[in-house]
C-alpha cells in the first residue's frame, strides 16, 4: 500500500513539532520550497470560531497562521464565501480573488446581501513573500441571525404580570426593604410569580430532518430538554440583562437530537436576576415579571419543506419540584414532586394547566453572542470537622463561585440541607455574616435508590459547606440519617477561553497569578461581578482598572461587547453612566454616579482595539461615550469634578470606603480628563472634525484646571502627596514636563517613607503600579510586592486563601473572592515578561517585547494567544549570561528591546545579531533593540 502525504502537511508538522521545543532547539524542515510551511491554523468570523446569530450584515473574517521557518508573512491572500458546504461554483456568494496584503484579521466581507436565519461557509489561503500559495483552510462557517425572531412566537408562563402582584421599580435595596410599606407590597406578591415552573410541548416529524434549530430565552434562566436530554451545556442561560433594554436569546443545532416520529420538549424556568423577589437573603427585590418562555424551533427537512414549532397557548405546565428558587437566597428541591417522563413523548398531561399568555418583556430580543456560564471545575472534600455534634463542616479545598452537587440514599421525606460560606466562624460553623444570609440549599428525598442532584438557579460564593444529621462518605455510618454517598463543589464561570500564562522564580508572584485568576473566574459570570455572593453585581470600574489583566488571562472578543451593551442599556438620559450595569439597583449618590467607575464607558473600547485591532466598539459607542463625558462636563465647577467614591478602599489605619488619603476631586477630576483624553482620540479616528476641535481645547482646559487646583509648585506635589495624588496625573501625563521628575521622586519619597508598602486603593493601584514600571522603577515595585506583610498579596497567601479578598488584610474586610485590587497581573505579563503592545499598529501585528529582570528573580516565562497566535517570552538568567526565548506568530513582528547595557555581547540562535536573518537592528538610547520576524528566537547575552 502506497501512502502519499502532503508536503505541507509534513511541514505543518514540523512547524507543530518545532513550537513545542524548548531551550532555543529549531528544528529544520526544508523538505519543500521556501515558504511553503505557511498554513492556515485557525479561521474566525467576527473574532469567534464558527458563530451563530451573526447580526452584522457585513462580517469579518481572520485566520492565523503557522510557518516552519522565521520571517514568515503573508503577502496575499484569497477568501472564498459560500452558500453550500459543496465546492459547486453555483453556491459562491463572494470570491475576494487574489488580493495583494498582509492583512489577515477583520477582512470584511464584500459580496452579496446575505439572508437572515442561513448558514455559509468560508475559506481561505494565503501567498507567502516568496509568492508561494498555501492549501485552502477547513471550511469555516458562520450564522445569520433570523430576522424579527420575536414575531415567530409568543411569551408563555402560568401567570401574567397583571395578575402576579408583583412591585415594579428599581429602589427595594437593603434600607428600602426595612420600610413597612414596601415589606407589604413584596409580601402581596402571589406566590405563582416567583415558582418555578416547567412547561412541555409534543410535536411529531416524519420525514427525513437535515437541520433544526432551536431560539430560546426563558427568564430569568431556563433548562432546555428534547426527549428527556438536556441541550447545551449552559448554567444560568440567558446571560443577565437590564430586561427592559435587552432580552438575549440563546441558539442550538438540534438536528442529532429529534427522534422520526414523536418528540417532546421541556423547558424548566426558574428566576435568576430578572425576579429578585426575596424570602431568604437578598441584596435588593426587582421584578421584570413573573417566569416566562420564548421559543421557536424551525426543522427543515431533506426535501426542502419546513415544520415551525413555536411558544403559544397550545403548551402546557405544572410547578416544578424546585420548591424555592432566588439567585441570591439558594434553592429547594422535593424530589417527590417530580413527574417521571415529563419531558418526554407520550406522557399523560393530566393535571397540566394551559400556559397563558404574558407581556413579552420591554427589551429587543437580541442574539446572545458571548460565551455561556459553564461549569469549570469540580472540587472534592479537602478536610472534615464535626464543630458541633452531629454537625459537619466540609472544607472543598477552594474559594468558588458556584454550587454544591450530591449523591445520597435515604428514605422518603428525608432532607439534606447545605449551608454554603466562604469563612469559618469562632465556633467553627460556616459563617455567612459578611456575604450575605440566610442562602442554602435542601434536597428531599424520594427514597429510591441513589438520587442526584444539583441546584439550577441560584449561585454563592464558598469554599465550606455545612450539613447536619447525614452520613458521609469515609465517616461512620449511622442508622436513620441520610447517607451523602459523593458531594462535590462545582466551580461556575463564563466560558472565555484562557488565554494567558505567567510563572516565574518568585513564589509570591506565581501565587499571585492564582490568587487572582480564581477571583477573576469567580466573578467573571453574565456580568464581571464584584463579588460572587453578598451582591453579584457589575461594579464598573474593575473593567478598566483590572482591564490589561482582564485581556492578558482570558479571550474577551466576545464579553467586552455585552459589556458595553450592559453600559449602554444603563446610560441614562442625562447622559450619565451609572456604577452598575446591568443597573439592576438605584444605589442613588455617588455608589450610583463616581466618575472613575462610568468613565469605564470610555476607557474599556480603547483597550479592546488595543488588544484587538478592532475601532469596532469604539464607532458603535462613539454617542455613548460623548454624552458620558458631557454629562460629567455639566457637575464641573470651573472644569473640577468633585463627587464620587475617589480612591475606593484605599489603604490606612482608617476604615476602608471612601477615599482617605487623596483628595475625591482630585480622582474625580482626573478621571474627567482621561475620559476627556480618548474621546478626542475617538473623534479624531471618525474623522469629527468639530468634536475634534470641541474636546482637544477641553483637554486642555481641564489640565490646566486641574493643575492649578491640585499641584503646589513649591513643594511639586500634587493633592494631599499621596501616592495616588501623585501616580494618577503622572500616569496620564498631566503634569509639565519641567516638573515629571520631581513629582516622581516624591512619589517614591512616600513610598520609602511607607517602608515600601502602598497606600492606594482600588482605584490606584493600576497608576501607581504602571506609573513606576513605565518610568523605568520596577525595583521599586518589586519591593514594595515581595513580602508577606499587608498591604500585600503575600500576606493573603500566608493567610491561606484561594481567591483575592476585597481588602489587603482579609480580618477586616466582608468578601474573600473580589479581583478589585488584582491590577499587579498588568505588571506581570507588560513589565516583567514584557509583552507590550503597538499602539500603531493596534492588536498585536506588531508589538514590543521589552522584558524586565529585577530583585533576585531568575526566570520568567509569560504567554498570551493573540489574535494571530501564541506570544511567548521568557528571560532565565544563567552563569555569565542571560538567555531570551521569545515566540512572535507568523504574520507579526515585534521589535525587541533587551534589559541590558547597549554595548553587550547578542547572539541570537547562536549567531551575532548583525548576522542573523529576519532580524533588524533598532534604534534605541540605551538598550540592545532589534525588529523581529515571526518564528522562534533563542538570544544570548553574556554578562
Amino acid at each position: 500500500m502506497k501512502i502519499v502525504v502532503s508536503n505541507s502537511i509534513i511541514q505543518l508538522f514540523c512547524t507543530i513539532v518545532s513550537l513545542l521545543l524548548s531551550g532555543g532547539l529549531l528544528l529544520s524542515c526544508n523538505s519543500g520550497p521556501k515558504g511553503t510551511l505557511l498554513q492556515v491554523a485557525k479561521s474566525t468570523t467576527e473574532l469567534a470560531v464558527n458563530p451563530v446569530n451573526m447580526e452584522k450584515m457585513a462580517p469579518r473574517f481572520g485566520w492565523e497562521l503557522v510557518a516552519g521557518e522565521n520571517g514568515a508573512r503573508q503577502t496575499a491572500y484569497q477568501l472564498v464565501v459560500s452558500h453550500s458546504a459543496s465546492d459547486e461554483e453555483a453556491s459562491v456568494v463572494w470570491d475576494s480573488g487574489k488580493v495583494s496584503s498582509d492583512q489577515s484579521q477583520l477582512i470584511p466581507y464584500e459580496g452579496g446581501s446575505l439572508i437572515n436565519g442561513e448558514r455559509y461557509f468560508w475559506k481561505v489561503k494565503v501567498w507567502n513573500e516568496e509568492g508561494i500559495a498555501s492549501d485552502w483552510s477547513e471550511l469555516a462557517f458562520f450564522e445569520m441571525a433570523p430576522y424579527e425572531l420575536e414575531k415567530e412566537a409568543q411569551w408563555i408562563g402560568a401567570i401574567t404580570r397583571a395578575e402576579s402582584g408583583l412591585p415594579a421599580g428599581r429602589n427595594y435595596h437593603e434600607p428600602d426593604m426595612r420600610r413597612e410599606e414596601n415589606k407589604e407590597k413584596w409580601q402581596k406578591v402571589k406566590p405563582l410569580a416567583k415558582q418555578s415552573i416547567q412547561l412541555r410541548k409534543d410535536f411529531k416529524t416524519e420525514k427525513a430532518i437535515e437541520k433544526a434549530t432551536v431560539y430560546i430565552s426563558g427568564l430569568g434562566h431556563y433548562e432546555l430538554t428534547l426527549n428527556g436530554k438536556k441541550v447545551g451545556k449552559s448554567e444560568f442561560a440567558p446571560l443577565w440583562s437590564d430586561y427592559d433594554k435587552t432580552v438575549y436569546y440563546n441558539t442550538y443545532d438540534v438536528t442529532e437530537q429529534l427522534e422520526n416520529g414523536n418528540n417532546a420538549i421541556g423547558v424548566l424556568l426558574g428566576n435568576g436576576m430578572y425576579n429578585v423577589s426575596g424570602d431568604r437573603y437578598a441584596k435588593f427585590l426587582i421584578s421584570f415579571g413573573p417566569p416566562t418562555l420564548f421559543f421557536h424551533m424551525k426543522v427543515t427537512y431533506a426535501d426542502g419543506q419546513e415544520q415551525v414549532i413555536s411558544s403559544d397557548d397550545s403548551w402546557k405546565w405544572s410547578a416544578s419540584p424546585i420548591t424555592f428558587n432566588c439567585v441570591f437566597g439558594g434553592e429547594d428541591y422535593d424530589a417527590n414532586l417530580e413527574q417521571e417522563g415529563w419531558n418526554k413523548p407520550g406522557f399523560d398531561e393530566e393535571g397540566w394547566m394551559s400556559v397563558v399568555l404574558q407581556e413579552a418583556p420591554k427589551g429587543q430580543l437580541r442574539p446572545q453572542q458571548a460565551a455561556p456560564v459553564l461549569i469549570q471545575k469540580q472540587y472534592d472534600i479537602k478536610a472534615t470537622t464535626e464543630p458541633e455534634a452531629n454537625t459537619y463542616v466540609l472544607d472543598m479545598g477552594q474559594n468558588l463561585a458556584g454550587f454544591p452537587s450530591i449523591k445520597v440514599k435515604g428514605k422518603k421525606g428525608q432532607q439534606v440541607k447545605l449551608v454554603v460560606g466562604e469563612h469559618i466562624k469562632e465556633n467553627g460553623l460556616v459563617g455567612q455574616g459578611r456575604t450575605g444570609g440566610p442562602h442554602y440549599y435542601e434536597y428531599t428525598l424520594k427514597g429510591d435508590g441513589e438520587e442526584s442532584w444539583q441546584p439550577r438557579f441560584s449561585f454563592y460564593g464558598y469554599q465550606y459547606i455545612q450539613v447536619e444529621n447525614v452520613n458521609l462518605p469515609g465517616q461512620e455510618q449511622q442508622e436513620g440519617r441520610p447517607t451523602i454517598t459523593a458531594i462535590k463543589s462545582n466551580f461556575i464561570y463564563n466560558d472565555a477561553h484562557e488565554k494567558g500564562t505567567f510563572e516565574s522564580s518568585n513564589e509570591i508572584f506565581n501565587q499571585t497569578h492564582w490568587l487572582i485568576n480564581n477571583a477573576i473566574k469567580s466573578n467573571m459570570q453574565s456580568v464581571f461581578t464584584d463579588c460572587p455572593h453578598r451582591e453579584k453585581l457589575g461594579w464598573l470600574e474593575e473593567t478598566h482598572l483590572n482591564g490589561p489583566g482582564l485581556f492578558f488571562n482570558y479571550d474577551l472578543t466576545q464579553l467586552v461587547p455585552k459589556v458595553m451593551q450592559d453600559m449602554a442599556d444603563a446610560q441614562r438620559e442625562n447622559g450619565l453612566v451609572p456604577n452598575i450595569a446591568p443597573e439592576y439597583v438605584v444605589f442613588g449618590g455617588d455608589f450610583t454616579d463616581s466618575p472613575e467607575w462610568g468613565v469605564a464607558a470610555v476607557v474599556l473600547p480603547w483597550m479592546y482595539y488595543d488588544y484587538y485591532g478592532d475601532s469596532s466598539l469604539i464607532r458603535e459607542y462613539y454617542p455613548m461615550m460623548k454624552k458620558y463625558i458631557d454629562y460629567l462636563g455639566t457637575t464641573a465647577e470651573n472644569h473640577i469634578v468633585s463627587h464620587g467614591l475617589g480612591d475606593w478602599y484605599d489603604y490606612g489605619e482608617h476604615a476602608a470606603g471612601y477615599s482617605k488619603n487623596s483628595p475625591i476631586a482630585l480622582s474625580a477630576t482626573s478621571h474627567y480628563y482621561f475620559g476627556v483624553k480618548l474621546l478626542k482620540k475617538a473623534a479624531l479616528m471618525l474623522q469629527r472634525g468639530e468634536d475634534y476641535r470641541q474636546y482637544s481645547r477641553l483637554e486642555e482646559a481641564v489640565k490646566e484646571a486641574f493643575n492649578k487646583e491640585f499641584f503646589d509648585p513649591e513643594t511639586n506635589q500634587y493633592g494631599t502627596g499621596s501616592q495616588f495624588s501623585n501616580a494618577v496625573p503622572l500616569f496620564l501625563d498631566m503634569v509639565e514636563a519641567a516638573k515629571r521628575e520631581a513629582v516622581l521622586e516624591n512619589l517614591v519619597k512616600d513610598i520609602k517613607a511607607q517602608g515600601y508598602r502602598l497606600t492606594t486603593g482600588d482605584v490606584g493601584n493600576r497608576y501607581l503600579y504602571q506609573t513606576l514600571a513605565r518610568n523605568g522603577l520596577n525595583e521599586v515595585m518589586y519591593e514594595m510586592q515581595n513580602h508577606y506583610d499587608t498591604p500585600g498579596y503575600g500576606f493573603q497567601i500566608q493567610f491561606g486563601l484561594t481567591t483575592l479578598t476585597e481588602q489587603w488584610d482579609p480580618r477586616k474586610g466582608n468578601s474573600w473572592n473580589h479581583f478589585m485590587m488584582g491590577q499587579i497581573e498588568e505588571w506581570f505579563y507588560r513589565d516583567l515578561a514584557g509583552i507590550q503592545s503597538d499602539p500603531d499598529q493596534p492588536g498585536f501585528k506588531h508589538f514590543f517585547l521589552k522584558p524586565q529582570m529585577v530583585g533576585d528573580m531568575t526566570f520568567v516565562k509569560a504567554t498570551y494567544e493573540s489574535i494571530y497566535g501564541t506570544i511567548g517570552s521568557e528571560w532565565k538568567k544563567k552563569e555569565g549570561s542571560v538567555q531570551f526565548l521569545f515566540d512572535i506568530p507568523a504574520n507579526t513582528s515585534a521589535t525587541v528591546v533587551l534589559p541590558m547595557a547597549k554595548t553587550a555581547q547578542v547572539f541570537i540562535n547562536g549567531s551575532k545579531a548583525e548576522h542573523t536573518n529576519t532580524v533588524t537592528k533598532s534604534e534605541h538610547p540605551s538598550h540592545p533593540a532589534y525588529t523581529l520576524g515571526s518564528g522562534r528566537y533563542s538570544i544570548e547575552v553574556k554578562i
